[in-house]
Order: C-alpha cells, then structure tokens, then sequence
C-alpha cells in the first residue's frame, strides 16, 4: 500500500517527553500482551501513606532509591516525576508477579501515599534526584515495559520513524505550521508527525501496515527454537565477549527486556546476537561438547527477517545489519549500502545532540552512526568499492564517554569494569584511525583522485607524494597516542580488554584487529606511492624511489612482525569483520614489492619472506584460533605467489644496481650517506636503509616449533624509525595547483 493512499492512523499512546508527562489512556491489546508478557494497567490512586512509600515503586525498588511521594498523589514518586518516567503507583499493571532483577515484585494494586509528609521533605529530595546520572535516566526510560519504549524514537514497540528531508514533497515551512502538541506531535493523514529540534521533524508510522508484520511472533518463536534451551547462555557469552570491543548494543535494556521474555525483540537482532555468541560455544563449560544450533538455518532468518524489518526500520534493525556482518561469512557489499540507507531513514547521519529524546538513545544513535561509519569506510577498502558516506552529509559529533552508559558491570566486578572501559577506549581508537583512513581513500582512490594524477603526468608521484605527508603525520601521530591499555605489549602481558573463558581459563583479547587494522591503513597509503613509483610516466629520482621502497618494506616487516607476534589469547577474540581481509592486504602489498623489485636479489628476499609469512598464518589456522580470518589470507597468497611465478626473471645485483644492494653495500658507510642526494630532502635517511640491510638477513626463518605465539621478529613495530617517512616525502610540498587538484 502506497504511503499516500494509506487509511488515517489511529495515534498511539503520546511519546512522553516532556518533563511532567500525562498518564497515558488505559490500553489492552491482547496481541502486544502476548508478545511482551506484560500488559498496561489502570491506576489506583488509594491514598493511606505519607512521606516515604514504605514499597517502593517498581523503578526505585530497580534502581534501590529512597522512593518520596509527590504532592499530587496522581503523579507518582518524586523520582518519577523528575525523570519523565512512568510511575507504577499511577498506572500499575494487572495483579501478577513479575521477576525483577532477581527478585519478585508485586504488579498490582498499590496503595499510593498521602500528602502531609510530602511538603516537609520534598524539596531536599528533589535537588538530590537532578544529579542522578544519565545512566539512571537510560534504565528509567526503558524499565517497566514496553509502553516505556515510547519515549524513544528509533526504537518504539509499535511504530517506526522516517526522517524527512528537506527536499521532500513535505515543505519544512508548512511543517513548522502544523498544530504541535506538548509532545511535539501532530497527526496527519500519513502519519504522525514527530519534531525532535527546532530543524528536524520524523513521520511515524504504525508497524501494522508494514510487510511482514503477521510474522513477527512466528519469527521470533523460530529463532529460539532454534538455540532452546541454550539462549540465556549465548546472550552471556555475546555480552562478555563482542560486547565490550562493540558496544552497538544498550546492554542494560537488552537485559532488562530480556528478562521479560525474548519476544520483545526484533527476530533479526536476536538471532544475530545467537549466530556471533555460537562462534565461542566452547567458551562456556556448560557448551562444550554439545551440539551446536543449526547456523545456516539462522542466518537464514536473519536474512529473511532483517529483509522485513527494513519496511519499518528501527535502531534494531541497524544493530542487526552490522552483527551480521561480523561473521567473517558475512560480510557483502550490498547489505552496506542498504544498511546506510536504513540509517538515513532513521536520521543517523544527523546530529541528535540537542534533540528531545532520552539522553539514553542519544549515546546509542552516535555509537551506532560511528559503527556503521567504519563498515562502509572498511567496507569500501575491502571490496574496493566508492564509500557510501561523504563528509558533506555526515553531522555526527564525535564520541565522548557520556555516549556510553555507565552502569554495564557490578559494583565488585573490578576485572569486568576494566573489560568496558578498555573496550570503549578501543572503539573510539578504532573510529578515529577509520577517519585517517577514509582521508587515504579520498585523497587516492577515488576516480577522481585517479585522474588528478594522470592530469600531472610526469610531476603524478610527487603530486601523491605531497598529499601523503601530512596523511603520514596523523597516522605516527594516532600511533604514538595510544593509551597504553590497548597497546600490544600490554596485552602481551597483563589483561587489557579480556574476557575470561569458562571453558579453558583463557582470557581473550579484542585489540588486535585494531593494530591490524592500522598496518592495513598504512599499508592502503604506501601501496598507492609503490604504484605511481613504478608507472611508466615516473620521472622519480632514483634516490628518493629507494626512499620510498625502504619505507614499504618496514612497514611490510612490522606488520608480519605483528602477525607472528598473535597469541591465541588474540586469535581466539572478536575480530572486527574487515581483519581476514586485512590479513591478507599485507601479503598483497609483500607481492607488489616482490613484483616491483629491481633486481633477484631483492626479488627473493621478498618470496622469503611470504613463505614465512604464509607458515605463520597456518599456525595460526589451528582449529578455534581464528581460521576463518587466516585462512582466507592464506588462499589470497597462494593465488598472487602463483601469479608472480609467471615473471620474467630480474637481472641480479651486478647487473642492476637493486635498491637492497645499494642499502647492503652502504651500511659499512653509515647507510648511503655518499649519495647523491636531490636538493630539499633533509637528512635521517640512514636509519631506515640500515633497517632495510638488517632484514636482508631475514625475520621469522629458524624457529623451532611451530608455536609461534611468543616468537619475536628481531624487528618489531616499536623499533621501527618513523621519522625517515619525513625523509620520504620532504621536497614535495604540494603547490596550490597540486593541492587543489588532490582534492
């Protein structure tokens, strides 16, 4: 049915988000209350107590907070009231007993309290309950079931919201026009109209009319069926392990709303929850040795369900898209576009800082826009595709700590505190290191970027040359940043971002695809400078064409340093899902050096070195220490070593002068100090041709068992001198005209 020709929409229960909301109509819808369990009740407003509630409403009996009574007995509870939030000794639900964080509240009818001691000692009360925290505000917007939900924008139980542009066929002057209530909502014939800023207004839509909503409830029986009895079981692993390295997910309402029954979620996100947790089924004692739910069949109901949830989309939807790209079989080009699509329905791509909606969904709309920034980033990097997401329609304010709730472990859990706080370090790291390298993709890898080279001709490698420099800077520059936590000679060491295994002891740790990660960024910008060095159009000065090699290969040598260096506690842990590709980046890049070298020498130094590398990556192919990820590298190599086997063979060292001999017979002289050297390039360089000399001799060969966990290349990423990149690439300062056409 066409959005035009859709009957009028009966509107739902206000969205409560003004600061002293109105009690919602008494509803009873037998559909809602078999799918949530719960259902709203009337309110009772008998009033026979004063001052403190001797049983505290549902929220403060949560939340363990001194429950005062308001003035007005038809409002609720202090604390209540100054939350926005609804109170059950207003609007209690029917007479039952309900589990609440371990222990049995009573649901029905509640005596509410008079107004004498109120007066004496409600003042007091308030100014404490206004420094609350946010994430007290997060749980108290979510708590108490669905009709809670409502408050929110993108994650209501009933309707779904589409933003609207400003070149729709809504004028945003008209709209501004339209009768608002004191919830910011006007009914229309399409719709409702939602105003979450003096700019940006949504269109809510019942989920009724969407495609697939008769099979919500069968969907999500399907799904536990699937994992029964073993649900609650891979709900804690997921949480303990992906988790913190992920936090796409508002940990404390997912718990809460599954402790009232698993059919308050969308079946695409729980299933997908299942389908990453299954990955470390032997991580759990209980798990071990039993079988495993039936995998294809839920990625089969992902697919289909998230293929119906994108006619209503929510923040679940998002979240459900981006988990199941986790998988390393999950990841496809196409789905990340639809899932940017998706988000632009739902104002991702916005600033919602000033917004009227809870401080809550505001943290998780950011920590889900910047999750889906880096899928699309790494995305296009992996598939080699154009980014979806351009930096003139992209307002997201970066992270800060008040993005991530603060209530996600126990009071005495110091271990499990350290994990989330690692973990948000982590993620934050890895969104600032995304931005370095989408500046790498648009600055070289666009069309456009292409021709701007082609158009300079023979000045093409100096022109690539002035734009990564600066480019360089900030990525020595991230690097050094790093807080110590998420170092990997931390992780070496202690715990820093763990996750304790039931099943063997072991603690995991999730930082490694962040390191990956950066050897791939550098890799993606020295890969473009070893192109342009190598075109027929280069007029390169054979100096600074060394310069530039020996820069490649360090950074070739540190990244399969790393490699070697991956413990199982590594291998074992959650890998963001561009790693098994970005394994195999580095022995591409070590085939383009091996194909680009100038003489045999240098030549088979290089095929050495893959087929070390190529040894390590099947060490690290041991059964539940990251297959997936390293056996695709190894299929990678395999295909561009069997390729480079159909050259021709090079002239050696006495024929062609290669940039290895010149950096072997130099280093008796301080490396190649006797050089001629171009006008403008400043000194330093020795060190990095003498590095160049001592890896001649080779990294990994020698070792004597293939437990490479703590095997140590004589070069590791901390020796490497990164002050010869200025080397690299002094004397090319961009021109105007140079930097204008890099643009």
């Amino acid at each position: 049915m066409s959005k035009s020709s859709q009957p009028l929409v009966t509107r739902t229960a206000p969205i409560a988000i003004a600061p002293k909301p109105a009690r919602p109509p008494y509803r009873q819808d037998s559909l809602d209350s078999y799918r949530h369990g719960s259902m709203t009740g009337q309110e009772s407003t008998d009033a026979s107590y004063t001052g403190r509630a001797p049983n505290p409403c549902d929220i403060c009996q949560r939340f363990r907070i001194k429950c005062t009574l308001s003035d007005d007995d038809e409002e609720g509870c202090l604390p209540c009231q100054n939350r926005g939030s609804e109170c059950s000794f207003v609007s209690s639900p029917p007479g039952r007993k309900r589990k609440l964080n371990g222990a049995l509240a009573d649901d029905g009818k509640r005596s509410s309290p008079g107004k004498s001691e109120i007066r004496r000692r409600g003042q007091h009360q308030q100014s404490s309950l206004s420094s609350m925290a946010n994430s007290f505000i997060e749980d108290m917007a979510n708590v108490g079931g669905p009709t809670l939900l409502r408050r929110t924008l993108g994650l209501q139980n009933d309707r779904y919201s589409q933003y609207i542009g400003p070149t729709t066929d809504f004028e945003p002057s008209l709209i501004n026009l339209s009768p608002f209530d004191p919830h910011d909502e006007s009914l229309l014939s399409r719709g409702t109209l939602r105003k979450v800023s003096n700019d940006d207004t949504f269109l809510m839509l019942p989920d009724h009319n969407s495609l697939g909503y008769d099979h919500i409830l069968e969907d999500v029986e399907e799904v536990e069926a699937i994992v029964r009895p073993h649900g609650r079981k891979l709900v804690d692993l997921y949480f303990r392990v992906v988790h913190p390295a992920f936090p796409i997910i508002q940990k404390t309402v997912f718990f809460e709303k599954y402790e009232r029954g698993y059919r308050e979620f969308s079946p695409p996100l729980l299933a997908a929850v299942y389908i990453l947790a299954i990955n470390w089924w032997d991580h759990d004692k209980e798990l071990t040795g039993l079988p495993r739910p039936d995998v294809r069949e839920l990625e089969r109901l992902i697919r289909t369900t998230l293929a119906d949830a994108m006619h209503r989309p929510k923040l679940s939807t998002i979240q459900a898209g981006l988990l199941l790209s986790q998988r390393p079989e999950g990841d496809q080009w196409a789905p990340t576009a639809q899932l940017v699509a998706i988000s632009q329905e739902l104002g991702l791509h916005l600033d919602c800082s000033n917004w009227k909606i809870p401080p809550w969904e505001k943290g998780l709309r950011k920590r889900l826009a910047w999750a889906l920034y880096m899928q699309d980033k790494w995305g296009a990097l992996v598939h080699g595709r154009p980014s979806h997401i351009m930096p003139a329609n992209w307002a997201v304010q970066p992270l800060s700590e008040n993005d991530f709730p603060d209530v996600e472990w126990d009071e005495d859990d110091v271990e499990g505190q350290r994990e989330i706080e690692t973990g948000r370090t982590l993620f934050q790291q890895m969104v600032v290191l995304t931005q370095i390298l989408a500046e790498i993709l648009d600055t070289f890898y666009t069309l456009q970027a292409n021709q701007n080279v082609k158009d300079a001709g023979p000045q093409g490698t100096h022109l690539i040359l002035s734009l990564a420099k600066p480019i360089q800077l900030k990525l020595k520059e991230w690097y050094a940043g790093l807080p110590s936590s998420i170092r990997m000679d931390n992780s070496l060491g202690t715990s820093s971002l763990c996750s304790v295994s039931s099943g063997s002891g072991t603690r995991l740790s999730s930082i490694g695809h962040l390191h990956l990660g950066y050897f791939a960024t550098e890799i993606t910008l020295h890969r473009r400078v070893i192109r342009s060095i190598v075109a027929p159009a280069s007029t390169l000065d054979p100096y600074v064409e060394h310069i530039c090699r020996s820069a490649a290969k360090a950074r070739l040598i540190s990244a399969m340093d790393f490699v070697n260096r991956l413990t199982p506690a590594h291998l074992r842990s959650f890998w963001f899902f561009a790693s098994k590709t970005n394994f195999a980046l580095i022995g591409t890049f070590g085939s383009l050096l091996w194909a680009t070298s100038p003489g045999q020498e240098e030549a088979d130094w290089y095929r050495r070195r893959l087929s070390e590398y190529r040894w390590t990556l099947s060490v690290s192919s041991k059964p539940g220490e990251g297959k997936g990820l390293t056996e695709f590298a190894m299929m990678m190599l395999d295909i561009s070593t069997g390729l480079l086997k159909k050259l021709p063979e090079k002239p050696s060292i006495s024929r062609s002068g290669s940039a290895v001999d010149m950096a072997s017979s130099s280093l008796g002289n301080g490396g190649l100090r006797n050089v001629s050297r171009p006008s403008g390039l400043s000194s330093g360089f020795s060190a990095l041709s003498s590095m160049g000399g001592t890896h001649s001799a080779g990294t990994f060969s020698g070792l004597a068992s293939a437990d490479v966990s703590h095997a140590h290349s004589p070069l590791s990423l901390e020796d490497v001198d990164e002050s010869s990149d200025e080397d690299m690439y002094d004397g090319f300062a961009p021109t105007a005209g140079m930097a204008s056409s890099g643009n």
